[in-house]
Parts: structure tokens; C-alpha cells; sequence
């Protein structure tokens, strides 16, 4: 079992080592890969130095696993050459997500579309991952019409050039900017590149994403997706309109018995999930139910997730533990 992390470096890169050790994912070999600058270096990890290599090295060693944390273009270039090989891709970037014949999984939703000739697997946008999961119980349940989310994205989102922005303008002092504004202090409604229609690339990507997971084209979504000044994990309002009628405590109990959901709502005691205290952990942490008094058949929840770990490092490796489970180890 030879599994290779391309991106190894970055700040997803390190997310994928760290889970992988808590989940004790099983492999024989491990490969680091990062960009040409870093090729020669050495990560150590559970006590053995591991020697970066290159992409091109990477895929003559034919493994079983490639996870990218890499970027598009370099997803875009490599991710094939490694399929080629007989390599299954997980990819973290927005490169394959929307191509019809890529799976786009978050694998307690719709892992079982999964076969052994899927060779490219999408991971999701971290802010779609963190939604759906919230939904998917209630949406089995009551049925979805309409979402509407509003998103609150740390800084991490954007890489290690963002929070070093955020950083340097805490201190008071100069540096290279990661976005067109100030961040410490601030609040920025633009993350990603924006469309034709208004809504920036990161918007259209949740909403795009959340269809194709769910494999349903006639759910109503609209987004605002927002850079704040947090570290921890990304934060989201989301108002969602069922087809049926609920029941505010079996809403709670469905969520409470879904893994991977932590439910925390107790405003007695002013419990709802936050970014601080969702840092480092792999759950989705959901609180803040409520009805929406303003429209029948709706709720208002808070979603909160760390963005580096179950918004794409946990996620992945979550991919490559369900397919060796299902092709692998049987």
C-alpha cells in the first residue's frame, strides 16, 4: 500500500499528515511530494525523515493513493498522469469537481457511487462539505426546497499568505497582501474571483457543489460567502426550507445521532459551536436551531467546521480509508 501526499508542505499538506496519524490510515510506503524549490528536504513524521520528492518521481512509483493539496493547475497537469498508472486521485482543488464524470464525494453522503474505476475523486469546497453534512440527515427526513447561506471563512481558506496578512497587520507592521483590503479588523464579502452574475466563484461553487451531492438539480440555493479575521474553522448561517413540516427536537436528535455532527445548542448556557473551539477537530459542530418565524417548513441553523480538517484534509483521508475498506482490505 503505497500512498503519496502532493502538497505536502502547505497548510492542507500538514492537515492530511496529522489526521492520517489519528485515524492510523494503513499504509506500507509513504511519499511526500511538494514543488521543485522544496525537492531534497525532509518532513519527519512518526519518527521517520521523509525526503521530498517530485511529481515526475511520484508517478513512476505506480501508488495505490495520491492525495493533491496542490493547487488547480497542478491538478489539472498531474492528476491524470497519476491515474494513468493505475493511481486513485483525491483531489482537493476546484479542478475536477463539476466534470460529470468525476465523483464530487463527501463519503458519509454518497461514498457508495464509488467503484475501483474511479481514478479522480473531487473533494468538495470546505464550506460546501460542512453544509451538506449538516443537511443530509434533515434532508432525508423533511426533504429540501430552498437553502440560503451565508458564509463566515477564516482566513486559512485562502493559505498561508492570508493569515500571514492578518498577522503582519495585527503587529502593525508591512507586508505582501493576500487580498484587496485589510483583513484584521475587517470584514471582506468577496472570496474568489467574481462571475458574470454578481456572485463570486466560491458562492457558485457551493451552490454547484451542494446539487451534485446531492444528486438533486431542483433545490433552490443562493449564497454570500464572507472572509472574517478567524483562524479556526469557518462559520455558516444557513436558512433551509423543507418540503415537510418538522419538529424541533427530532431535528436535534437526528443531528445528534449522525456521526460526524457534534450538536451544540444550549443558549441557557450560551453553548453554539465556534471557530475557536472547533480548531483541530474533525466533527461538523452544529447549534443555534431554531424555527424561522418569518416562513412555514423552515429552519435556521449554525454550522461551524474547521476548514483545514473536515473542510478538505479529514474529508480526503476519510475518502481513502472508505475506499480501502471497500476494495481493499475485503
Amino acid at each position: 500500500m503505497k500512498i503519496v501526499i502532493v502538497g505536502a508542505t502547505g497548510l492542507v499538506g500538514k492537515e492530511i499528515l496529522a489526521v492520517m496519524e489519528e485515524m492510523q490510515l494503513p499504509y506500507d510506503k509513504l511519499y511526500m511530494v511538494a514543488s521543485e524549490r522544496s525537492v531534497g528536504q525532509t518532513i519527519s513524521y512518526r519518527g521517520i525523515n521523509h525526503i521530498i520528492i517530485g511529481l515526475e518521481e511520484a508517478v513512476r512509483l505506480a501508488p495505490d493513493f495520491a492525495i493533491f493539496s496542490a493547487g488547480g493547475t497542478t491538478s489539472t497537469e498531474w492528476a491524470p498522469k497519476f491515474a494513468e498508472v493505475g493511481t486513485t486521485v483525491v483531489d482537493n482543488s476546484s479542478a475536477w469537481r463539476m466534470h460529470v464524470e468525476i465523483p464530487l464525494v463527501v463519503p458519509e453522503i454518497n461514498g457508495s457511487i464509488l467503484t475501483e474505476k474511479d481514478k479522480i475523486i473531487a473533494n468538495p469546497n470546505c464550506s460546501t462539505i460542512q453544509m451538506v453534512l449538516a443537511l443530509q440527515p434533515l434532508r432525508e427526513r423533511y426533504g429540501i426546497e430552498r437553502i440560503v447561506v451565508s458564509t463566515y471563512q477564516s482566513v486559512t481558506g485562502s493559505g498561508k499568505a492570508a493569515v500571514d496578512q492578518m498577522m503582519n497587520e495585527r503587529a502593525g507592521q508591512q507586508g505582501a497582501m493576500a487580498y484587496p483590503h485589510p483583513i484584521d479588523l475587517n470584514v471582506i464579502p468577496h472570496i474568489d474571483v467574481f462571475q458574470p452574475n454578481g456572485y463570486t466563484k466560491e458562492e457558485m461553487k457551493m451552490i454547484n457543489e451542494t446539487k451534485k451531492i446531492f444528486d438533486d438539480q431542483n433545490i433552490g440555493i443562493t449564497a454570500t460567502t464572507v472572509r472574517i479575521p478567524t483562524i479556526g474553522g469557518h462559520s455558516e448561517s444557513v436558512n433551509v426550507a423543507f418540503k415537510n413540516d418538522f419538529d424541533l427536537q427530532e431535528v436535534r436528535a437526528l443531528l445528534e445521532a449522525t456521526e460526524g455532527i457534534i450538536v451544540q445548542d444550549d443558549p441557557t448556557q450560551n453553548l453554539y459551536p465556534m471557530p475557536l473551539t472547533a480548531h483541530r477537530h474533525n466533527e461538523v459542530f452544529v447549534g443555534r436551531l431554531r424555527r424561522d418565524e418569518s416562513q412555514d417548513k423552515t429552519l435556521n441553523m449554525w454550522v461551524v467546521a474547521d476548514n483545514l480538517r473536515k473542510g478538505a484534509a479529514t474529508n480526503a483521508v476519510q475518502i481513502v480509508a472508505y475506499l480501502q475498506q471497500k476494495f481493499f482490505f475485503v
